[in-house]
């Protein structure tokens, strides 16, 4: 007979005593102090999953949660697949971190019947398809905040299908309860909010919106050919009062032309203002002039800022947009970006970085010309893969775009020769707009 292996089968005597203590045994005010030091939501998910013993001494996520910041998935921007389908359609998105280029596809079969209508501060802005109610959504721990109907506001207000499917909302920090949704409108010159357990909605502006930012819990924008600045949410008492902030530069600003942009940039609010410079010989490439200035809310200035000149971004890339959000990253985190520098498009070209190494004036350089898809007629060639993270950030600054699954720089206009791709975002862009219910004592 062969010798008895040493193992499991043919082990005799005692079993070895298991293992005790350890890290699944750490006590709960240790396991606390773990889960502030976290860096990310996502971490303290991945916390939660290691263990019963972890996962008993820490809080489920809940929709409470969503008004707590410290879990809110900051610094998470979406990613666009660029094949022309919706995530809501499809079920799933792909979520990036500015900070740390961690790259996540999630599961969200609870987009379906929904269209993204906003995504801010890492939280989904949903619009139900069926009814126009309107849900807060957190993609990662699934836990969700409903608000009213825009049924009423539709018939009363916007009266417009197209400025309803492109319709833009923001996540706020409400004066009463913990949240609060501000939508507005393109084409309307209307901005309504909702508080989380209201009924209804509330007009708060009648006013063009152009770009918008949302500042610790508050939601600034400017006004489309002005040189104002106002705080969209919270109002202020006097309408007056909501603007907080004009250019310095008012005379030499051209309202048609030139554009001002608001950015959260490491945590500091920034004004910028692009201006075209005319060129002595019209062959000349382009010209523009960017003037930065930093939006400085002090204690002594009765709720209005005070401007400070900027002359440098430092490792800071900013993503400009004409009507929507901007973005600031830092090109230490993401090296394929330049420091210093600010990335935008123009009516004609899609991509351009322009750097201020040499001051505020600018030579932009042109940076999707190998990847254009088309002429502006036909296609010229096939998609060109894979997309830079420049070309990400940009499209995410166009949730008009992302959210169809179309990369901005191959879509920046859509050819009518493109007759299956028209048609196809125009049949999924439809919204049935449901009628407004009356009670049974409401006279008919």
């Amino acid at each position: 007979m062969g010798r008895n292996r040493k193992g499991a089968a043919g082990r005799t005597g005692p079993e070895p005593e298991q293992a005790t203590g350890g890290w699944p045994s750490l006590p709960t005010d240790i396991v606390g102090l773990v889960t502030d030091l976290l860096p990310d939501v996502t971490d303290y998910i991945t916390f939660r999953a290691v263990c019963s013993g972890w996962r008993a001494s820490t809080l489920a996520p809940s929709p409470r949660d969503l008004c707590d910041p410290r879990f809110r998935p900051h610094g998470w921007v979406a990613l666009c697949d660029g094949d022309a389908v919706r995530p809501d359609d499809a079920g799933d998105i792909v979520m990036f971190h500015t900070r740390t280029a961690r790259r996540l596809r999630v599961p969200l079969p609870v987009l379906r019947g929904y269209r993204i209508v906003g995504m801010s501060d890492g939280l989904l802005v949903l619009l139900r398809k069926r009814t126009t109610v309107v849900r807060v959504l957190h993609p990662f721990t699934r836990a969700s905040v409903y608000f009213p109907s825009l049924a009423t506001v539709y018939h009363q207000e916007v009266k417009d299908m197209e400025s309803l499917r492109d319709m833009k909302a923001a996540v706020c920090s409400s004066r009463t309860s913990a949240m609060a949704v501000v939508v507005w409108f393109p084409w309307r010159c209307v901005v309504v909010a909702a508080e989380a357990g209201s009924s209804q909605w509330e007009v708060l502006h009648r006013m063009p919106v152009r770009n918008t930012l949302l500042f610790r819990g508050r939601l600034y924008a400017t006004r489309l050919c002005s040189d104002e600045i106002v705080q969209l949410y919270p109002p202020r008492q006097a309408p007056l009062d909501n603007v907080i902030a004009r250019l310095p530069i008012a005379k030499l600003f051209w309202r048609f032309v030139d554009t001002v942009h608001l950015v959260e940039s490491a945590g500091q609010m920034l004004l910028i203002v692009r201006r075209v410079v005319t060129q002595e010989s019209p062959s000349e490439p382009q010209l523009l002039a960017f003037t930065i200035y930093s939006v400085d809310f002090g204690d002594n200035n009765g709720g209005h800022p005070e401007l400070t000149r900027v002359t440098s971004l430092g490792d800071r890339a900013l993503f400009l947009t004409m009507y929507d959000g901007c973005l600031s990253v830092s090109a230490r985190d993401l090296p394929s970006l330049g420091s210093n520098s600010i990335y935008f498009s123009t009516r004609f070209f899609s991509v351009q970085v322009g750097s201020l190494a040499a001051g505020h004036w600018c030579r932009s350089e042109e940076l999707a010309a190998q990847c254009q898809i088309h002429d502006g007629e036909k296609r010229i060639r096939s998609s060109v893969r894979p997309f830079t993270i420049a070309n990400h950030l940009l499209t995410f600054c166009h949730p008009n775009k992302w959210t169809k699954g179309l990369m901005f720089h191959e879509y920046h206009s859509i050819p009518k020769s493109f007759r299956k791709l028209r048609k196809k975002i125009s049949k999924m862009s439809r919204l049935p707009i449901p009628l407004i219910r009356r009670s049974k004592n409401a006279p008919h």
